[in-house]
């Protein structure tokens, strides 16, 4: 019979083979992070080249798996929410040669 502190190895190391243990503490710092946000005090307005740069980094991320880090990125990031502003290419003013 299998002790409490086995399961829970066996648990962990399946949980961190699915990925789902990384999401699960990306999603909880997101979490935390939002939680000691001072609501109080007004985001400054996003610019469009703030907006650039945000969206190169969240891309960057993605681009090298580092998809925990861009979730906390995302979580964090309210361009989407303040702005409704959409991430394709002609909403960026990029260049032809850059699109995908």
């Amino acid at each position: 019979m299998a002790t409490v502190a086995e399961l829970k190895a066996v648990l962990k190391d399946t949980l961190e083979k699915r990925g789902v243990l990384g999401h699960l503490k990306a999603r909880i710092r997101a979490e935390v992070f939002n939680a000691l946000d001072d609501e109080s005090e007004p985001r400054p307005s996003l610019s469009h080249e703030n907006f650039l740069i945000n969206e190169l980094i969240r891309e960057y991320l993605e681009f090298n798996k580092y998809k925990y880090t861009a979730s906390v990125l995302i979580a964090e990031d309210h361009l989407r929410k303040e702005q409704g502003r959409g991430t394709d290419t002609e909403n960026l003013h990029t260049s032809a040669s850059v699109k995908r």
